[in-house]
């Protein structure tokens, strides 16, 4: 790919944003390799977790000014189709089987700050910062809001959609937006320590619970759903993976998806 780097290594994929001269910015070739990248990755039964990086020393800046400026003269019909391919990349992103990380080494602003929010975790270095700037263009976080708004909860979205300030990791991970603030040494262990603790889970469970969450989180506690949790919960226990899990543990074995131990 052109602006995006991958790597699968021990089921682990690195996805790396490759644009360091513009900060990481995308623009609709980014979009569309972004949208590639993870719908291919999300399919792979060797790939267990996707890790979302970045190159250079800011993690992404949001929209490209270059694209920004060609989108100047748009009608609102070529807008509306623009913003579906932004909104496209995000759900791809959302949406994927596999569990993300973001590992932020530097600043996100923007649609930046999209990405963070759509993938399941989010390490940052202590010394990145964020920022939901698009008000200050006359502009809104449209597309990203509800990504962004389910990891920082609305009455921070209130306070930051609405400002454009510029609030740092420690901040962010007050308000829920980020999982961990580490040092920029510690980075790659931090997210190598979560992406271990993911590939040592069954994989399908994973995806189970990652729609879960989904489906879940937000919803009032209704007959209707506490009847989706116990089908839920009855059809993993029948599976494969399910009776697999439960007869190693009882067995005092690996699971069948873990290598055994050398001879």
């Amino acid at each position: 790919m052109k602006h995006l780097l991958i790597d699968v290594a021990g089921h682990i994929a690195t996805v790396t944003l490759n644009r360091p001269e513009v900060r990481n910015a995308f623009n609709d070739e980014v979009i569309l390799e972004m949208v590639q990248a993870f719908t291919e990755l999300g399919a792979r039964s060797d790939v267990r977790c996707i890790v979302l990086a970045a190159n250079g020393p800011a993690f992404c800046a949001g929209a490209d000014l270059n694209w920004m400026r060609s989108m100047a003269d748009y009608t609102r019909a070529q807008n509306h189709d623009d913003a579906g391919h932004l909104a496209s990349m995000m759900q791809v992103l959302y949406e994927c089987p596999k569990p993300t990380i973001a590992k932020v080494q530097g600043d996100a602003y923007a649609g930046g700050t999209g990405l963070v929010a759509a993938c399941d975790m989010a390490v940052s270095v202590d010394t990145a910062q964020y920022c939901l700037s698009e008000v200050k263009l006359g502009l809104l976080p449209a597309t990203i809001s509800p990504y962004v708004i389910r990891a920082m909860g609305a009455r921070a979205a209130h306070r930051y959609f609405l400002t454009a300030e510029r609030f740092d990791a420690a901040e962010a991970l007050r308000i829920g937006f980020i999982h961990e603030v580490v040092k920029a040494e510690a980075l790659d262990a931090k997210v190598a320590e979560l992406a271990q603790a993911l590939v040592n889970a069954g994989p399908e469970a994973m995806r189970l619970c990652k729609k879960l969450v989904q489906d879940v989180a937000g919803q009032p506690i209704t007959p209707a759903l506490v009847k989706m949790t116990v089908e839920a919960i009855a059809d993993v226990r029948v599976s494969p993976e399910g009776r697999e899990g439960v007869q190693s543990f009882l067995q005092k074995r690996k699971p069948n998806w873990l290598p055994a131990k050398p001879a």
